[in-house]
């Protein structure tokens, strides 16, 4: 091969390398989800399970690590009005966060179970979990959440002071519990996804330029412990995140032109 080719691959290589910043691609998402809003690995399953937020199909996609879906089961008794998140508990169970609510007009939100997701064929129906903010609460935005400890952790997207609430993990209508205020100084502080890691001992919030890493809390206090601001060095619109293991986690971001519509791995401490 000529050296003058050679020369324009390597380059092309280096350019696409660098072009993740400190990201590293695992697969391409498949072009017909082009707005993946939340993902999670559950303890039955190596799929990395996806959905998308409002507009789209009441869909939960199961992905193998080449990104292609293996898994495309419809949840039949309930409507995608702005799915947003996903999370798992120690059974396997998958739950989707239908707690989208940005022009503020949905008082009640949804979190919805979906039982043993890798022994579904096609086709399922979901247990709801209602809730609503307390009374004389203005109606807010929620994107991020997971569950600990059998409650649920949500984070509201704002620009500035945000809050942090508490769901019962029980069906039926509850009232959240509002944990505390919080604010994420500096710009491009929005909250697109949550999780903890499996030990109970990292908390990661998703943005779409960097994560915000809790840790050394005790209980629920999340933000008592550190944080510590991690950047990507690359800017996407990163709407997913969970643990692949306690220090590696999984960024998905949707489709925008010819950016994004990837899975990312980020190694939470680097290697010098």
């Amino acid at each position: 091969m000529p050296l003058r080719i050679l020369f324009t691959l390597f380059i092309c290589l280096l350019f696409v390398a660098c072009s993740t910043g400190k990201l590293s691609v695992v697969a391409d998402i498949p072009n017909n989800l082009k707005e993946v809003s939340g993902n999670e690995i559950t303890t039955n399953s190596n799929l990395i399970w996806v959905i998308e937020d409002a507009g789209n199909r009441n869909n939960v996609y199961g992905l193998n690590d080449k990104g292609y879906i293996v898994k495309d089961i419809d949840v039949k008794n309930v409507n995608n009005l702005d799915w947003e998140d996903l999370t798992t508990d120690k059974e396997g169970n998958l739950y989707i966060g239908d707690i989208g609510n940005n022009d503020k007009n949905r008082k009640w939100l949804s979190i919805l179970k979906i039982s043993n997701p890798e022994a579904i064929e096609d086709e399922t129906t979901a247990e709801v979990i209602k809730f609503k903010l307390p009374k004389g609460e203005k109606p807010k935005d929620f994107e991020a959440m997971f569950l600990y400890n059998n409650f649920f952790y949500l984070f509201s997207k704002e620009s500035g002071k945000a809050i942090l609430i508490k769901v019962p993990n029980a069906l039926g209508k509850h009232t959240a519990e509002i944990l505390t205020e919080f604010n994420l100084n500096g710009k491009h502080n929005l909250i697109t996804s949550a999780d903890i890691s499996d030990d109970g001992k990292t908390v990661v919030l998703l943005n779409h330029e960097k994560v915000w890493m809790l840790t050394n809390f005790t209980d629920d206090n999340f933000f008592g412990g550190k944080l510590t601001k991690l950047t990507f060095e690359h800017d996407s619109q990163k709407e997913g995140v969970c643990f692949e293991d306690d220090n590696t986690i999984l960024i998905t971001d949707e489709s925008n032109d010819d950016l994004g519509s990837n899975i990312y791995s980020f190694e939470l401490k680097q290697k010098n």
